[in-house]
């Protein structure tokens, strides 16, 4: 993988599970498998055991495997794995700005950025999404012709806690059932990720930036996305908390439509180089066109 930072420093890093999935998908047993992973009933019942006192002693050597800095986030008693993979992070570790007008990253992850074409597709790699097929709504896919998504991949070292990126009114919530593929980048070679695996997103009403899609897209082992308001109607704020992920790597989609936000140059300019974009949650992600 390669990524560059705000600062514009690069990294390359081809980590053993990286090795292992690109092995897997590039073969049709391999890919099968993944797929006999990816079901659903598999992630749950990892979540039995990943949710149990038994699980406690995985917690230190994961954080320092992963280098896990525990110093960012409240220091208590963990009653299973996924309770120290949910942790909240201390007041004050991630910077939200109270400028209305910048549109800001909801969480920690690693962002590339994409143009919508006319006729609602964006490319990742070899694989081709349809807005329309996403969202399975095709008349609200419309809305975001010639706009931009924006990926941003949380992988398991990274804050799994995610908030609003804008200030609005929340709509209901929906959910589409799916499998659980990996959300590993080498995946978008071989399957159209983010179409096939569950997700929930809501339309996020704002005064600056239009009308937003916030997606939460699940991943293998990923079988909870636990989100705090469902019902629509509800006035949100940039920064606050909107739910959580459960254990493994996952990916939040922003939908943005056209002439609403200018993307900063260097989320664009890294993803046409190859390279995805490494921020924190609350970092700017563009301004407002208004």
């Amino acid at each position: 993988m390669k990524y560059r930072d705000r600062q514009g420093r690069e990294y390359e890093q081809t980590t053993s599970q990286d090795s292992f999935l690109a092995a897997a998908y590039s073969s049709a047993m391999g890919r099968a498998l993944m797929k006999f992973l990816g079901c659903p009933i598999f992630s749950k019942c990892a979540r039995v055991i990943l949710d149990s006192k038994f699980s406690v002693p995985f917690i230190f050597g994961f954080a320092e495997k992963n280098g896990i800095d525990m110093f960012d986030y409240e220091e208590r008693m963990y009653r299973s794995f996924n309770d120290f993979f949910t942790r909240k992070i201390k007041p004050g570790r991630r910077f939200i700005t109270k400028d209305k007008n910048l549109l800001v990253s909801p969480c920690d992850g690693k962002v590339t950025a994409y143009k919508i074409t006319q006729s609602d597709t964006f490319i990742i790699k070899n694989a081709v999404y349809n807005t329309a097929s996403l969202l399975r709504d095709s008349k609200l896919a419309k809305r975001y012709e010639g706009g931009y998504a924006v990926i941003i991949r949380l992988s398991v070292d990274d804050y799994h806690r995610y908030c609003y990126c804008a200030d609005g009114v929340k709509s209901h919530d929906r959910k589409i059932n799916g499998i659980l593929h990996t959300v590993n980048p080498v995946v978008n070679n071989y399957l159209p990720v983010f179409k096939e695996n569950s997700r929930e997103y809501c339309m996020i009403r704002t005064e600056q930036f239009g009308d937003i899609i916030q997606m939460e897209v699940g991943a293998l082992m990923v079988g909870r996305i636990s989100n705090l308001h469902t019902e629509g109607g509800v006035k949100v704020t940039k920064g606050e908390e909107k739910g959580y992920f459960e254990f493994g790597g996952s990916t939040i989609l922003l939908l943005l439509e056209k002439d609403k936000v200018k993307l900063c140059d260097d989320l664009l300019k890294n993803t046409r180089e190859g390279f995805e974009t490494k921020l924190l949650q609350g970092s700017v992600l563009g301004e407002s066109l208004k």
